[in-house]
């Protein structure tokens, strides 16, 4: 598992002239600003709505206590801390003169953020080999899938997420920043940050391939050997409805993972020279903010149980039986 050999707080008490940056974000003008800020804030609190509302039906329905629906309550807090940890600083920056975060509030949204991605990458692998385990063996699925070996699992996405974030934001903030502090992005995204480094930072680009290689091919790989496995015990099934059920409960989740993993591999896999910072923007919004948003409405639009769950616990599947 990744480990720092420097400690935290050396790169909190940092030598660089800089004490605070500035978040340049989408636009200086004043009414895209406010367009923008009316767009992201319903962004945002759809989000917060969609993924509490999961959480909330999960934890009150026990038809939906089962380690699939466990591990979609995981990723739903964790996309519910992942769009707060940057947006709401977001939305504050695009109607106030003052755009700045100091120094050390930097280097904690930078190592906050790492460590939620890096947790939810990892979790989507771990959700994927659910369903291996739910479709290829089913009569085993709840001996296998215990509570113990889900909650473990969660633990171990956590755990990788915690210690891998220190390597890069240590990585990152170690070195001199003597100004400019302007930051050409929305928040405090390590290859923004790079970019204003007083130092070569060939060692950095380096570091961060290795750990994209790490930290986003190895789990994408896990889940596409999962899938393959998935799709050979899809086609031995009989019926043509049992093939599309089968098929429709991975459907969502690969998905899910194309929408995060694939913006996410071009941004931290690809070396700080070839970077652009408009481009840049683009893809962390719809890995941080889009597919958070979007998340509940895939796993939900075409899922029954969690359908059914929200017609008993606000009412209406009463009102819908004496209807009919």
């Amino acid at each position: 598992m990744c480990s720092s050999a420097s400690p935290l707080w050396e790169v909190l008490t940092n030598r660089s002239s800089v004490s605070e940056f500035i978040l340049l974000g989408f636009s200086r003008d004043s009414r895209t600003n406010v367009i923008l800020f009316s767009l992201f804030l319903s962004l945002y609190l759809s989000t917060l709505l969609g993924n509490g509302l999961i959480v909330t039906l999960i934890h009150l329905d026990s038809r939906l206590h089962t380690p699939m629906y466990f591990f979609l309550s995981v990723l739903s807090l964790l996309d519910m801390s992942y769009v707060t940890t940057t947006v709401p600083q977001m939305l504050v920056h695009l109607v106030c003169h003052k755009k700045t975060i100091s120094y050390v509030g930097c280097v904690a949204q930078m190592y906050v953020f790492l460590v939620l991605g890096i947790t939810e990458g990892w979790l989507f692998s771990v959700m994927a080999y659910d369903r291996y385990v739910a479709i290829c063996y089913p009569l085993r699925y709840k001996v296998i899938m215990s509570p113990w070996l889900c909650g473990a699992m969660v633990i171990f996405c956590g755990l990788w997420g915690v210690s891998c974030s220190l390597v890069y934001t240590v990585f990152t903030m170690r070195l001199p920043y003597c100004g400019p502090n302007e930051i050409n992005h929305f928040f405090c995204e390590v290859p923004a940050v790079l970019k204003l480094a007083c130092a070569d930072t060939s060692l950095n680009d380096r570091v961060d391939f290795i750990l994209g290689f790490i930290l986003l091919l190895i789990p994408l790989s896990f889940i596409l050997a999962s899938y393959i496995r998935i799709f050979i015990a899809i086609l031995r099934i009989g019926s043509t409805q049992g093939r599309i059920k089968a098929f429709s409960t991975c459907a969502s989740h690969i998905t899910v993972v194309t929408m995060f993993c694939g913006p996410a591999m071009f941004m931290y896999m690809n070396p700080g020279a070839n970077a652009s910072p408009e481009r840049d923007k683009k893809l962390a919004l719809f890995y941080n903010v889009i597919s958070a948003f979007l998340n509940p409405i895939i796993y939900s639009l075409r899922n029954k149980d969690v359908k059914r769950a929200f017609l008993k616990v606000t009412g209406l599947g009463r009102i819908a039986d004496y209807d009919l």
